[in-house]
């Protein structure tokens, strides 16, 4: 199987008469957009905006980032927005350096913020793209699953209608990945170890769900996927959970992990595998994805595995459940997770544990504090502020400035490692 991304650099984001990529310049008609997303009658009025690098720009609450994508032939992001297609194959495009993100109204306490300037920056990897901003309000009555599902799906359809304008654009960076069979796999490179990657998805009802191919993971059984799927819009977010270890649709189509395994294939490690595994909040399923995933890598004939949770919480079991089983079959297992350790990083860190999660990567505090200074532009609903994970009643200080805990800073601690946190023993 052979997926070609074509890489578009986009330098800027403008406003004009019709949507179109120029020279790396991405133009935006707001006509357009706000006629596409008003299709969805639960949608009562649009505001767009643009948010550049540097500019003095919050964004508040954030709901997703979507990268924009098109495929030459199909689509982009199956089962959400076109037919439901074998992805992870043939000729995709996507608009690097900018992203699609949603705002507007909160639906539930669990979203996060994005500043453009300022201290914020350096935890989130968002502030360095040039960002469409969507601000979505919903009309009276629409209740909040319904709120979701139609700011979701109404972020998709804009990040694929704009991938969709570069499908003729000539000026691009292509990179090609293959995968092939696993018979063929486990034949390569007998001298590496064999490694799969355990790839555990929230799937937990409002806010805490993620979709695969425009199915709700928690009515899923852990599913052995092909990692090209992932790059290839497979995976839609559909989730807020905390938002420091959210992980957007944009983590999904960028997937750090599996970044880090193509690249060390034939090098450092045999890359043999994904293993998709739902974290539900019933005990019973917990036990049953444990028993299913592991037995799942078992079978992939895996000598290692790397292993990410998303959100914090009951997640952490589901994450130690896997562990422990794929230890005791003797599996080797590293784990990333975040850790929630107190403002003062003395508190218990983790929900739950296991003797045999011996190797771990952190990705940070999440309750450690920052102090940022106020901005001259607020995009989507400031009020949210003190409603957010990470907020507080107080957080507003006298001079404009906030102090916020870092969960509440979208993608801080994301348990792919795509961050720059990490933790130290003191």
């Amino acid at each position: 199987m052979e997926l070609i991304l074509r890489k578009i650099k986009v330098n800027d984001i403008v406003f004009g008469l019709a949507t179109k990529i120029d020279n790396g310049i991405l133009t935006i008609s707001k006509d357009e957009i706000q006629d596409l997303l008003l299709e969805d009658e639960r949608i009562l009025e649009v505001q767009i905006d643009v948010a550049r690098p540097g500019e003095s720009i919050r964004i508040i609450p954030v709901k997703d980032v979507i990268e924009p994508r098109a495929k030459l032939n199909g689509d982009a992001f199956p089962g959400v927005d076109g037919a439901i297609e074998d992805v992870g194959r043939g000729i995709t495009y996507a608009l690097k350096n900018c992203a699609v993100i949603t705002t507007g109204p909160i639906v539930g306490f669990q979203e996060g913020i994005i500043d453009m300037k300022g201290p914020l920056t350096k935890y989130t990897p968002f502030s360095q793209l040039n960002n469409l901003v969507l601000n979505i309000k919903k009309k009276i009555g629409v209740s909040q699953h319904e709120h979701e599902e139609a700011v979701r799906v109404g972020g998709i359809k804009v990040a694929h209608y704009i991938g969709r304008q570069a499908l003729e654009y000539k000026s691009y960076e292509e990179e090609i990945y293959n995968w092939n069979s696993l018979s063929v796999k486990l034949k390569e490179y007998p001298e590496l170890p064999k490694v799969a990657y355990v790839y555990q998805c929230v799937g937990q009802g409002l806010l805490h769900d993620t979709y695969f191919y425009g199915k709700d993971v928690k009515t899923m059984v852990p599913t052995a996927v092909n990692p090209l799927e992932i790059f290839d819009g497979a995976l839609v977010s559909g989730n807020c959970v905390s938002a420091g270890s959210k992980t957007t649709t944009y983590h999904h189509q960028n997937n750090a992990i599996i970044n880090e395994c193509f690249k060390r294939h034939g090098k450092e490690i045999n890359f043999i595998g994904v293993v998709l595994s739902p974290m539900t909040t019933y005990l019973a399923d917990k036990y049953r994805n444990a028993v299913i995933t592991s037995r799942m890598v078992e079978m992939l004939g895996a000598d290692g595995v790397i292993q990410s949770q998303e959100g914090f919480g009951n997640p952490t079991t589901d994450l130690m459940m896997i562990c422990k089983r794929l230890e005791n079959k003797g599996i080797k297992t590293v784990l990333i997770s975040n850790e929630d350790a107190g403002v003062d990083g003395k508190s218990e860190s983790l929900p739950d544990g296991t003797i045999e999660a011996n190797a771990m990567v952190s990705t940070g505090n999440s309750n450690a504090t920052i102090k940022i200074p106020p901005m001259d532009v607020i995009l989507g609903d400031f009020d949210a502020l003190e409603h957010i994970t990470g907020g507080f009643q107080g957080s507003r200080q006298g001079d404009g400035s906030l102090i916020i805990e870092v969960h509440g800073i979208l993608g801080s601690h994301n348990l792919q490692g795509f961050n720059h946190l990490s933790a130290v023993t003191i």
